[in-house]
């Protein structure tokens, strides 16, 4: 798992029951480090996981403050990040791509700034991983989070933490376990055996698609491999995310919630949407009968829902599609929703 998010070392992996699991037992430990008045921002775009934590630590004088979405376009600005920033901040979490937008946040020039003003960066990339290839070294990010199965593993979190941020870090295992431990102080109790031993099926996996679809034009080593499997994925994936959002931009009663374009650059195809005088849970049912799941809600991104004015409507109508989705299966849910909208 260090070679496949690019990490320096094996011991800046933790692995654990699942993202929000792992991001708690963080803020737990690092936040004993913290004292009343500092800083922790976070963003109203993210899933819980990467928010509660961290509010959490208010009862200890910890200060929140909220970077918010332009509700006009959907984006993130870099510029009202660096209006929050004081020299009491310690940490910005924010999400590499909302699992509510699908927007790719620019997590490199966040990095620049946050590392500019002395805070550390924590970045939740659970709806990024499925779609792009993780370079945590490339990112100079300080601490990642993601779900494995996500990417075609098992129900397990990782955190990736900069190897000298987890030995500084108290720990959360047995008190014999020494701080120079890690990643095994903040594994409490160890790692299912069943479940860590499929993680090298991931690369196999990945490797694979690289195989197939290159074939003689294979790279010769492992990382170029995964690049050019998260290359296939990312072309693909535009395909069928211009085939979905071409149908909606022709919908006027249909308001797309984030960007409308089909740019690899700029999104992934987790695409939201609301539809003009109908509460979002009375669409994903008429599709359930023919065997297309979509969903309708929050996706545990609450803040965000109520900030767009969306929460009375019942959220967002979401779409997750993935590599191994195709263009017919797209376009047979076009032909569902077009009897529904």
């Amino acid at each position: 798992m260090a070679r496949f998010i690019n990490a320096a070392d094996p011991s800046e992996v933790v692995l654990g029951n699942s993202t929000s699991s792992v991001l708690r037992i963080l803020a737990h430990c690092w936040g004993q480090t913290l004292q009343a008045g500092d800083e922790i921002i976070v963003t109203n775009s993210d899933h819980e996981a990467n928010i509660s934590p961290w509010r959490d630590l208010q009862s200890q004088g910890v200060i929140l403050k909220t970077w918010t979405v332009n509700p006009d376009t959907f984006e993130l600005d870099l510029a009202d990040l660096a209006a929050l920033l004081t020299d009491r901040t310690r940490l910005v979490a924010v999400t590499q791509t909302s699992n509510l937008l699908g927007t790719l946040n620019p997590i490199r020039s966040i990095s620049d700034l946050v590392h500019d003003r002395g805070a550390l960066l924590c970045v939740d990339g659970v709806a990024y991983a499925p779609h792009r290839l993780i370079d945590v070294q490339a990112w100079d990010v300080d601490f990642y989070a993601f779900s494995l199965y996500k990417v075609y593993g098992p129900h397990l979190g990782l955190l990736y933490g900069k190897r000298e941020h987890l030995l500084a870090l108290p720990g959360f295992n047995h008190s014999f376990i020494g701080p120079e431990v890690i990643p095994y102080k903040l594994q409490p109790g160890g790692v299912s055996y069943e479940l860590t031993a499929s993680l090298p099926g991931i690369l196999d996996y990945l490797q694979g698609l690289a195989q197939h679809h290159w074939r003689a034009d294979t790279a010769p080593d492992e990382r170029g491999q995964l690049t050019q499997a998260f290359d296939l994925i990312a072309a693909h994936e535009a395909q069928l995310s211009d085939r979905l959002l071409t149908y909606l931009r022709t919908k006027p009663q249909v308001r797309i919630i984030g960007r409308d374009t089909a740019d690899a650059q700029q999104r992934v195809p987790t695409i939201s949407f609301v539809v003009a005088g109908r509460n979002s849970s009375e669409i994903p049912p008429y599709l359930d009968a023919q065997q297309i799941g979509i969903r309708y809600g929050h996706f545990y991104a609450p803040q965000l829902v109520d900030d767009l004015g969306l929460a009375e409507q019942d959220g967002v109508v979401r779409v997750s599609m993935v590599h191994y989705n195709t263009l017919e299966e797209c376009d047979r849910l076009i032909a569902a929703l077009d009897a529904v909208l």
